[in-house]
């Protein structure tokens, strides 16, 4: 019968443990893709002292346990070795098909994580107490506002949901309610009542300034007729004829250029007043000498001064 192996403190070894030379412990284990794996630490037994000048980790056996845990749960031990910046990578990479200002809040926030040392953290190791005293700090240290953390969040959360369902975590360390959390300092939005909005309307319409306006705002101003843009002869050639249908917007992306973009809502119905309010603008607007395009549409209904098509001013960090 074979010697039992034993630590220099005379204690038997189980399968996979050796210590070291050095006195540091070692578990060897055959890991969920058959490949050969180890970790190591000062410690045998959680009860052992920690050496001198070592930093403090868990013991060899506290991680044989975990290890064993996770490969009974079939859990990819250590996360995939991912850290949270490219856990988010991954995830971003995956959403395809999004609007282009949802792609610049993703690049927003990887760019962020890189400065971040939170960025850099294996994502098994992030627990919900970090979670949550990174946004704290992101709020009361770094001084970003309730609806950017909200945002930031919103991309993390649904990341580490990822991790989770691919069997990379147990739990997801983003999923609390965020007002429990850090202070809702985001000031709400209070509409105007119908009476101000028709009040606002007369006084634009009758001012001699401001009613050279009239007809865009009070288009802008209708929910039922939400638009951004709107190309002349797609209006006429179609608007005419059915009051609801589908419209392109003219979008900024990050890089300030031009490009199209449908309405989430897929179409956008209009009133009998909206259509004549089109119709006076295409009636009273200035054909530029070259008219801009873009992506193969041509006369936008609303031009800048610099006879270039007119879009909203919706730039937004976080």
């Amino acid at each position: 019968m074979s010697e039992k192996r034993r630590d220099n403190r005379n204690r038997i070894l189980r399968e996979g443990e050796y210590q070291r030379k050095d006195g540091r412990y070692r578990f060897r284990y055959i890991d969920e893709d058959g490949k050969e794996k180890n970790v190591y630490s000062w410690r045998l037994d959680k009860n052992d002292p920690m050496p001198k000048g070592k930093k403090r980790e868990p013991s060899l056996r506290e991680k044989e346990k975990q290890i064993e845990a996770d490969l009974f749960d079939r859990i990819v031990t250590n996360g995939g070795n991912y850290t949270v910046l490219e856990l988010v990578e991954k995830y971003v990479s995956l959403k395809t098909g999004v609007r282009h200002n949802t792609v610049a809040g993703y690049k927003t926030v990887i760019n962020m994580l890189k400065k971040e040392s939170f960025g850099n953290l294996r994502i098994d190791k992030v627990r919900l107490s970090d979670a949550k005293a990174w946004l704290i700090k992101l709020q009361q240290i770094d001084g970003r506002g309730y609806s950017s953390i909200h945002s930031i969040r919103g991309v993390l959360r649904p990341a580490f949901q990822m991790a989770v369902d691919d069997d990379l975590l147990r739990k997801n360390p983003f999923e609390f309610e965020l007002a429990s959390v850090i202070v809702n300092d985001s000031v709400t939005r209070e509409a105007i009542t119908r009476k101000q909005q028709r009040d606002l309307l007369n006084f634009i319409q009758e001012d001699k300034h401001f009613s050279r306006y009239y007809d865009a705002i009070y288009s802008f101003s209708h929910r039922n007729s939400y638009f951004r843009v709107l190309w002349a002869n797609d209006f006429i050639n179609r608007v005419w004829k059915n009051a609801d249908q589908g419209r392109t917007s003219v979008q900024h992306t990050a890089q300030m250029q031009n490009m199209i973009e449908e309405p989430k809502t897929g179409y956008v119905p209009m009133t009998e007043a909206v259509v004549s309010c089109f119709c006076r603008i295409i009636a009273n607007r200035k054909t530029p000498k070259v008219a801009p395009m873009v992506e193969g549409y041509a006369e936008c209904l609303f031009l800048d001064k610099n006879d270039m098509p007119m879009v909203p001013l919706t730039g937004r960090s976080i």
